[in-house]
């Protein structure tokens, strides 16, 4: 079956190209133009992807990522924002209310096909029936759940793959640029800021049930450690 795409998009010309473009790559894609009946459409059509743009009429981009991130049959899917805002203050907003990653508008379509590709090559890489525990934390790969104590952990897609990659490593800090790499991919550019927006969003949801296992190493990077204190050098 063709993987879906969710295109959230009041300028009718651009939705368009960008559902043709889709469908060349062989996609099933959706649109809705307006902000107000978006969610109940990804609901209804539970999309691999939903490429988000954040300004629209009724309610904001911004608005509807939150209520995606709300909502637990559709929380994790992953939110591409489409902005012609570039500051790193807007940048930093709309990773915060759940983005996983972003395009500046003027952008060009291969680029947003390579984010979409990126985006849907990332859920399959998970391996069945193998799990990791840190302490309390337990991290179901084939149910894709992470459990703190008895208590089920909401994370998005970014959040559950930097888990991931810090629980395999205990006690290894992962410099930002490694991160990066591995959870974003080689060929997607993202600043190094987003690690630190998506990492306090993995901290805040972990933390609600326990202590703070996530050690910040000032100027390299995180790691996944109970002795916070103690020293390590970054990959």
């Amino acid at each position: 079956m063709s993987q879906k795409v969710m295109i959230i998009e009041d300028e009718e010309a651009l939705a368009l190209l960008l559902k043709y473009n889709l469908e060349k790559e062989g996609y099933e894609v959706f649109w809705e133009s307006r902000g107000n009946k978006a969610v109940a459409e990804v609901e209804k059509n539970l999309p691999a992807v939903i490429i988000l743009d954040w300004m629209l009429p009724e309610m904001s981009g911004i608005e509807i990522a939150r209520m995606i991130r709300s909502k637990p049959d559709i929380k994790t899917i992953p939110i591409i924002m489409l902005t012609a805002k570039g500051e790193e203050e807007d940048k930093v907003k709309g990773l915060t209310a759940g983005a996983d990653d972003y395009v500046t508008k003027p952008f060009s379509v291969p680029e947003l096909m390579a984010r979409v590709k990126a985006n849907l090559r990332r859920a399959p890489e998970l391996v069945a029936d193998k799990e990791f525990i840190f302490e309390d934390i337990r991290m179901d790969l084939t149910e894709k759940k992470v459990y703190r104590g008895n208590n089920f952990i909401h994370l998005g897609p970014t959040e559950f793959r930097l888990l991931k990659m810090l629980i395999e490593h205990p006690g290894k800090v992962f410099s930002r640029e490694k991160l990066l790499k591995t959870v974003w991919g080689d060929n997607i550019y993202v600043e190094s800021r987003t690690v630190d927006v998506h990492i306090r969003r993995l901290r805040k949801s972990l933390n609600e049930f326990g202590p703070d296992y996530i050690r910040t190493v000032r100027a390299t990077g995180y790691a996944l450690d109970k002795e916070g204190s103690s020293e390590a050098e970054a990959e």
